[in-house]
């Protein structure tokens, strides 16, 4: 168990052995996991807390790094102002992003944990969602609606907006990315998952599909091989496998008790077969428990 400090937790990112959490109170904490090998145990001990007192200090003297927060307030551009709503990290996991409802996209080295860029009103609206993909795009959902693609290229020294992708009818909750990053799944609270797919070396996304089936807004997205997992404010958690554009829900999974919050989903390698994958998924819920399933689906 790890004290995480003030405010709910929002979202996790692990790296090797360091853990990323975003906080309510406006913060990211980085965590080391130590492996007790006696026990085969796992305890966290804290390694920092985002942003740091250097990268605090070193931008509190020079006046362009203050920016207005309130009619009479101001911070530097390093700190969140709002909950940290979802982390995110680069395909080298050199970088972290991180997103707030300060409608701030923050750019974090995993190495030394200064904060390397801030993009400001990323959004009209609170941002929930960010994901990351192995050709370098960042993607971010919010309650504007909006899905947007940002891009730094080799010698950029910041990231810059690539397209704005617009469909959903109210705000975007989740993204997740398929393991070739050509497709993006989007949900939002129109209780709809937009499926998004996008050529070779394009930026832009086009909708070639909608997953409908759940009655309440989408919280959380997992994709798992082929699987795409969804868990919404209905209670349930949705298993949804596509071939050709066209998906299909192969499982309703009940059992929790209020909203589904975040999931996470992984390949049970011992029990696959030639006939049947089985996947692992883990749901935590505003129940306060987090439930593991068992999957077995046909094999393609």
């Amino acid at each position: 168990m790890v004290a995480a400090g003030k405010g709910a937790v929002k979202s996790l990112a692990i790296s090797g052995d360091k853990l990323f959490s975003a906080h309510q109170d406006h913060k990211i904490r980085v965590w080391k996991i130590n492996t007790h090998h006696e026990h085969d145990r796992q305890k966290c001990s804290r390694l920092a807390t985002l942003p740091t007192l250097g990268d605090r200090a070193a931008k509190l003297l020079m006046p362009n790094n203050h920016v207005q927060i309130r009619r009479h307030k101001k911070c530097t551009w390093v700190h969140h102002v709002d909950t940290v709503s979802a982390l995110a990290l680069s395909s080298d996991e050199q970088l972290l992003y991180s997103v707030s409802w300060d409608r701030t996209l923050k750019v974090w080295s995993t190495t030394d944990f200064r904060c390397l860029e801030s993009v400001r009103n990323a959004h009209d609206d609170a941002i929930n969602a960010v994901t990351s993909s192995n050709d370098g795009h960042v993607y971010t959902g919010s309650a504007d609606k909006r899905i947007k693609v940002w891009r730094k290229d080799l010698g950029e020294k910041k990231h810059y907006l690539v397209a704005t992708l617009e469909k959903h009818n109210s705000g975007v909750n989740a993204l997740a990315l398929s393991r070739d990053g050509c497709v993006l799944f989007s949900g939002a609270c129109d209780r709809s998952i937009v499926v998004w797919e996008k050529k070779e070396g394009e930026a832009h996304m086009e909708v070639v599909g909608a997953l409908r089936g759940h009655t309440k807004s989408i919280l959380c997205l997992a994709v798992v091989s082929d699987l795409v997992c969804s868990g919404s404010a209905d209670k349930s958690i949705r298993i949804w496998r596509g071939v050709d554009r066209s998906y299909t829900c192969l499982a309703v999974l009940e059992g929790h008790n209020g909203p589904v919050k975040c999931l996470t989903a992984a390949v049970d390698d011992d029990h696959c077969s030639s006939s049947n994958m089985s996947c692992i998924i883990y749901s935590g819920s505003l129940d306060c428990d987090i439930k593991v399933w068992q999957v077995f689906v046909p094999s393609n």
